[in-house]
């Protein structure tokens, strides 16, 4: 079915401040129009919810349009980048697609943009720099700084647009992405929507300061003001100036908007927490209603009634059709949880000739070769510039390339992988590192909740490694984490685990040419573990699979990381002294998991070991464990052996991580125990 023509006001998305200087009627009447079209929809979403056509629940902006139309028709939607909130309808309509397409998203139907597997307003058009929202709306800061930045490297002069409550204002995410945006000096518009409240609870509740919430921008080193939606005109020209100054600046701003609690949080909202008369006080500041009355003055109330009917005419029309659009087909979803990969890329055949290095170098020339090879790569990081990073796996990267390549972060683990997926969603292929795995905790809701879920939700490549130093080295709990299986746990995620100098070379290349995100587990003790030769590899998109490292009939042993190499040396001794011959297969891919190649061995076998320095309980041995048995055809000779660390946290002192993690002496234990 054919989508209803928009009134002939609504054509046009954009508007000038110079516009609202030339023609102030026209103007206003177009702003005009886009507010009552969204408070018009927000309003019959609600009904629809509560006649139960529109499931789960809806928010509203009701109150919002007053900041949000005038900004987003001034916004450069060629250039600019934006990620609305649940408050923003109206920056959504404005910012591109119909209105029968934002409906479909509210109605979870077939032709949703997000294909029914994102509800009500938790979408974007990622092609056009709208990012797709997530409920954690401090999170989605960082990634406005990122495309943003994307944009200016690609010589394009665009403005982020970073929209938050006075609630999520209070959240670490929007602290780290203030800095941040100060600190590289990006245009940022950090506009928070204070209406006042953070779901039921009031800001004199949530801040010791009160409302006072633009006077943050000082600490960051950067300009904030406030606009009360009492001063349309006058607020609508303050956004037009600050999107002007950002824009030729290419500094960062704060802009609080002193916007209404006209409606409940969501629609099961009462608002029954609101203090005597301030509803009715709300109402009378609603920006709206003035406006109306006063283009009535100049337009005519008959005017000002036909251009209200019209867009309701509109909205019914649209409701129309996309009640008539079928529910969505399950069929496919797992297809589409990762981007397809792309094909490879030309990788110049270099170093042709073997060099001998650690696996340190190995990971420092595969670094290299991308940053030559591949302009868009950008490597980032804490202490990876002119320090070479703790591990000095960056080590010259600075010196050779410079700062616009590679560059230190501040401690803002969150933010900084926000950034990051922004420069990915935008065409860059950023490389981050942390400092050491276990600080990748900092970062749990920008990595599984938004890069994981990027391509399902949305249809976007979000092409980025994240680089892991992880593995006991007596650093004691906090420096020493495998958390494979805490993270892929959590679906969208593709990890590597190389065990040896050219696997690392190979999975750099692999990873960074991946449109997923890649978590690069590094193991510590593996860096400076002897030197092996590393050479350009026209194979090197077989680290994807497993690798047979040895031979056997008697049991199949998979492992991974530096498990690799004690299993190895287990399985040396096991064959000379028990003549048991064990085949070894290093599983380097641990998200996509292919166990085509190792299934077979077991059935041949007839005995499985899994290995890992990972905890036993909820180990990824365990899904190793699980998945071979599921599918055997044939009983097993022997219950699966595991194999893995104590389930506690990791020990400092040296003789109690030996005892923490596996060793040769230990599993040769375990195996011949189990053997017998």
């Amino acid at each position: 079915m054919a989508f209803p023509k928009a009134p002939a006001i609504l054509e046009s998305r954009n508007l000038s401040p110079a516009d609202l200087e030339r023609s102030p009627r026209e103007s206003l009447l177009r702003i005009y129009a886009w507010m009552q079209l969204a408070r018009a929809a927000d309003n019959r979403i609600l009904e629809l919810f509560r006649q139960g056509l529109i499931k789960g629940t809806v928010t509203g902006g009701q109150g919002n349009e007053w900041m949000i139309v005038p900004l987003a028709l001034f916004a450069d939607k060629a250039l600019d980048v934006a990620s609305f909130t649940h408050r923003d309808l109206g920056g959504h309509l404005i910012w591109g697609g119909h209105l029968c397409e934002h409906l479909n998203q509210y109605f979870a139907n077939a032709h949703s943009p997000t294909q029914a597997r994102e509800g009500n307003i938790h979408h974007g058009d990622p092609a056009n720099r709208s990012l797709p929202m997530i409920s954690h709306l401090g999170a989605m800061c960082g990634p406005v700084l990122g495309a943003t930045d994307s944009q200016r490297r690609f010589g394009r002069e665009a403005v982020g647009f970073a929209f938050f409550g006075d609630g999520s204002s209070s959240t670490g995410d929007v602290h780290e992405s203030m800095n941040l945006a100060s600190l590289q000096s990006l245009p940022i518009v950090f506009v928070i929507e204070n209406n006042g409240y953070a779901y039921s609870t009031p800001t004199d509740e949530q801040f010791a300061r009160g409302t006072e919430l633009w006077r943050r921008a000082e600490a960051y080193g950067m300009e904030g003001l406030v606009i009360d939606c009492a001063e349309l005109e006058g607020g609508a020209r303050a956004l037009g100036a600050v999107i002007a100054k950002v824009r030729s600046t290419c500094r960062p701003m704060v802009v609080e908007a002193r916007t209404l609690r006209l409606r409940g949080h969501a629609a099961y909202d009462t608002c029954d927490y609101l203090r005597p008369g301030e509803s009715e006080q709300f109402a009378a500041r609603d920006a709206l209603p003035r406006l109306r009355k006063s283009l009535e003055a100049t337009e005519g109330t008959p005017a000002v009634d036909a251009l209200d009917a019209e867009i309701g005419a509109f909205i019914e029309a649209c409701v129309k059709v996309a009640m008539a659009v079928g529910r969505p087909d399950p069929a496919g979803m797992e297809a589409d949880l990762f981007a397809p990969q792309p094909p490879p890329f030309p990788w110049r055949p270099e170093p042709s000739a073997p060099e001998n290095v650690t696996m340190a170098q190995g990971l420092n020339r595969a670094l290299r070769k991308v940053l030559l090879e591949r302009p868009e790569a950008i490597v980032l990081g804490q202490d990876i510039a002119t320090y070479g990073g703790a591990f000095k796996v960056t080590e010259n990267l600075y010196k050779e390339f410079g700062r616009s390549r590679v560059f230190n972060t501040p401690l803002a683990e969150s933010a900084c992988t926000g950034y990051a997926i922004g420069l990915a969603l935008n065409g860059h292929r950023p490389i981050e590192e942390f400092q050491f795995a276990d600080f990748a905790t900092e970062a749990v809701t920008q990595i599984t909740l938004n890069a994981a879920t990027m391509h399902f939700r949305s249809g976007a490549a979000c092409p980025l490694v994240l680089r892991l130093p992880c593995g006991a080295v007596g650093l004691g709990s906090f420096h020493s984490q495998e958390l494979e299986s805490f993270f892929l746990s959590m679906p969208g995620l593709k990890a590597l685990y190389p065990s040896n100098p050219q696997d690392a070379f190979n999975a750099m290349l692999a990873a960074c040419e991946d449109n997923n995100p890649v978590l690069l587990f590094e193991h510590k003790g593996l860096y400076r573990r002897g030197k092996h030769p590393v050479a350009w590899d026209p194979a090197y998109r077989e680290i994807w699979r497993p690798k047979r490292v040895r031979a056997g009939d008697y049991a199949t042993l998979v492992t991974y990381g530096e498990t690799v190499h004690v299993a190895a040396e287990a399985c040396e001794y096991l064959a000379s002294e028990y003549e048991a011959g064990i085949e070894v297969f290093d599983m380097r891919c641990l998200s996509p998991m292919d166990l085509s190649e190792i299934a077979p061995s077991v059935q041949r076998t007839g005995r499985l070991i899994v290995l890992h320095e990972g905890r036993r309980t909820h180990g990824y041995g365990a899904e190793i464990v699980a998945r071979i048995t599921e599918g055997c055809r044939v009983p097993l000779k022997a219950p699966p052996l595991r194999i893995a660390a104590l389930d506690l946290p990791v020990p400092f002192a040296h003789e109690l991580e030996a005892a923490f993690r596996p060793s040769k002496d230990g599993v040769i234990q375990r195996i011949t125990e189990w053997m017998s």
